[in-house]
């Protein structure tokens, strides 16, 4: 048993499966990580197999004629409210199958036509319609039991459902009954029962203790069902209770309970002293709401986390507060942590982990090294050997600036990844504003006079502060990096990890915490917080220009072996609001990118992602993987959100990409 400093990666026992064998098969399987993953016809997770690389190996879509591509079908979802955009359905067997709506209804759709072929939708409970979340769900996990296909969703209110994949009925054997009318008999999980707080089958856990919800697939690894969870954003908390995002796993065959990982340490616990008060007992979040990553050779599942209880004021929780925003490696068969990396101390910036862990094999100096990398809020790729958690390059803890708020305390320093160089801005200088005129660059330089600027790092601050500051800028922000909807992908074949980003900074007016609980309707817990978020105060715009220099967003293209940046473009086009704003008439504007993160898979010919040109209209664009040259786009009926796949169907390759209320299917022209 080895361990160390809890600040940094801890390894806390080697695999029990042998080197050598983990190095034969680590090139095979559908979730090994190896160089020929995603080698089929099919995409059995939202990011197309357990690697979460985004990738496959199909190539009848390729520079040639991509821009042949047509709309085959879209399938409306007119008939369920509020379709949630960020739902990536999974192919299996002629039926592309996901989630929509605040119901989270099931569905099956024919991948040819985009006819339906069955739907399931929970019966209602105070659970479902308490549910912050309920419209974030992003799709469905996929397994087997003899060989019969099924997927397993986890709904706004906290049950696992498993499902027949042909037919859309509950397995029978799995879970047992729920104590709600409406429920079948078999086939469904309360997953509430798992956690070991008091809870109704129809209200869920009582308010003043806490709340949980889901926004994430499960997924399913060598017979293991692993859920994450979410809660609500830490944004809009007032009250500092609530319960931990603990980790489950269940049986795919049979539902029953395997274990539980506890993502706050509580005593006799690793890392239950960097909660320097009582806090581990009755604070929460933690949770995984970013979707999971496997290794299935290994035998391990890749947890990403968020921050603790709440988001900007952490004065009530001292210390660096394990495993809130971190990396966890844990034993799909035990529960036991492997290793974590923690990769903000004592979160108080929303740099909640926003995105897949994505498994690579690369080559680093002459050694072959099975990887793992994290992209993040921070615009960092945080890249780990995946089986020991050691960092494939330095990562060093620097010195950060010190809280600005009364009653905080800050870590003194943070972990800076030496390689990969950041991606997207990292803090804020006058250096890193509009600089089109000498007019629009003085006008952006005042406009940031009321406010805190400074490194990465930089901490909020509270109304009526002794600054006579409004408030505190930190950029990146929750609205800066690689946030929900910037999609990575990464090609097995080269190494090369495509990392999208956008800049922009966090700006939050924090008040009394009674001023914003007063806000709420039903606030979860029951003490409230000295500060809480009063609301938006940033700068984004001069003149009706964004703040920033371009590039808006972008795409970088990383090679993983050596850790450096290949090149990197511009996402979409220039909006027309900068090219033809007065302040720059007769000015040549570079491609500044639209703003918007992309959605983005990569395949044996073509890096493909999502963006809009100059008017505004959505296209999916194709690009040289090696380059970044952009070789053509097509026009799509509406604007994407968050994911696309891929998948063959009668010899055909189609492409999905998610809108709201609908999917978009493209394929080549007859």
């Amino acid at each position: 048993m080895k361990t160390a400093h809890p600040r940094r990666v801890s390894v806390v026992r080697q695999p029990l499966w042998l080197l050598a064998l983990g190095a034969a098969v680590a090139g095979c399987g559908e979730g090994g990580g190896g160089r020929s993953a995603a080698n089929n016809a099919e995409w059995k997770n939202i990011a197309g197999d357990h690697t979460g690389q985004r990738y496959s190996a199909l190539d009848q879509i390729d520079a040639e004629n991509f821009e042949n591509l047509e709309v085959a079908w879209v399938w409306e979802g007119s008939d369920y409210p509020a379709v949630n955009a960020r739902a990536t359905p999974i192919y299996v067997d002629g039926k592309l199958i996901s989630v929509a709506g605040e119901k989270r209804h099931t569905y099956a759709i024919d991948a040819g036509t985009g006819e339906k072929v069955w739907e399931y939708v929970e019966p209602e409970t105070f659970r479902w319609e308490y549910s912050m979340r309920k419209n974030h769900g992003k799709g469905v996990a996929y397994g087997e039991i003899d060989g019969r296909p099924v997927v397993y969703m986890v709904s706004p209110g906290f049950f696992l459902h498993a499902f027949w994949a042909d037919t859309g009925e509950h397995v029978q054997g799995f879970g047992g009954p729920v104590d709600v009318p409406g429920f079948p008999e078999t086939g469904v999980v309360d997953l509430l029962a798992g956690l070991g707080h008091e809870f109704d089958p129809y209200y869920g856990i009582p308010l003043e203790t806490g709340y949980i919800t889901s926004s994430s697939p499960a997924i399913v690894v060598n017979g293991v069902i692993v859920v994450g969870n979410s809660a609500e954003q830490g944004y809009n908390q007032s009250r500092r209770e609530n319960v931990p995002g603990d980790i489950l796993a269940y049986d795919a065959r049979t539902g029953d309970f395997k274990w539980k990982f506890n993502v706050l340490p509580g005593p006799g616990e690793f890392g239950h002293e960097t909660w320097e008060n009582d806090a581990w007992s009755w604070t929460g979040d933690i949770s995984s709401w970013a979707p999971l990553s496997a290794d299935e050779e290994r035998g391990i599942v890749y947890i990403p986390t968020n921050g603790a209880t709440m988001d900007f004021w952490g004065g009530f929780r001292p210390g660096d507060n394990l495993f809130s925003t971190s990396l966890i490696a844990l034993d799909v068969q035990t529960g036991e942590r492997v290793w974590h990396y923690q990769l903000v101390h004592h979160d108080i910036w929303n740099y909640d982990t926003p995105q897949i862990p994505v498994l690579m094999d690369v080559t680093v100096d002459g050694r072959d090294i099975p990887a793992v990398a994290q992209v993040t809020k921070q615009a960092f790729v945080y890249a780990f050997d995946r089986e020991t958690g050691e960092p494939i390059w330095p990562i060093e803890e620097r010195p950060v600036p010190e809280a600005l708020m009364p009653g905080e305390a800050l870590s003194p320093t943070q972990p800076f990844p030496t390689k990969p160089a950041a991606y997207d801005m990292q803090g804020l200088t006058h250096d890193d504003l509009i600089d089109f005129t000498p007019e629009l660059r003085e006008a952006a330089i005042e406009a940031l006079e009321d406010f805190v600027i400074g490194p990465m790092f930089t901490p909020p601050l509270h109304r009526d502060n002794d600054l006579g500051k409004v408030a505190s800028l930190w950029c990146p922000g929750d609205v800066g990096g690689t946030n929900i909807d910037g999609t990575p992908a990464a090609d097995p074949e080269t190494g090369i990890l495509y990392v999208t980003s956008q800049k922009g900074c966090g700006s939050r007016i924090m008040v009394p915490g009674e001023e914003r609980d007063a806000r709420e309707d039903a606030p979860t817990g029951t003490t409230i917080t000295k500060y809480a978020v009063g609301g938006f105060a940033g700068v984004r715009q001069v003149r009706g220009l964004p703040l920033f220099k371009p590039p808006y967003s972008r795409i970088t293209a990383i090679d993983m072996n050596t850790g450096e940046h290949l090149w990197w473009i511009p996402v979409g086009d220039t909006p027309n609001r900068v090219l033809e704003h007065d302040a720059l008439e007769g000015m040549d504007i570079p491609n500044t990118g639209t703003g918007r993160q992309a959605a983005q898979i990569v395949t044996s010919t073509l890096l493909m992602y999502t963006g809009e040109g100059s008017d505004g209209t959505s296209y999916l664009f194709a690009v040289d993987k090696a380059t970044g040259e952009r070789l053509g786009r097509v026009e799509l009926p509406a604007q994407p959100r968050y994911g696309m796949m891929t998948y063959m169907h009668e010899g055909r390759q189609h492409v999905v990409i998610q809108a709201p209320n609908r999917l978009m299917a493209l394929r080549l022209a007859d």
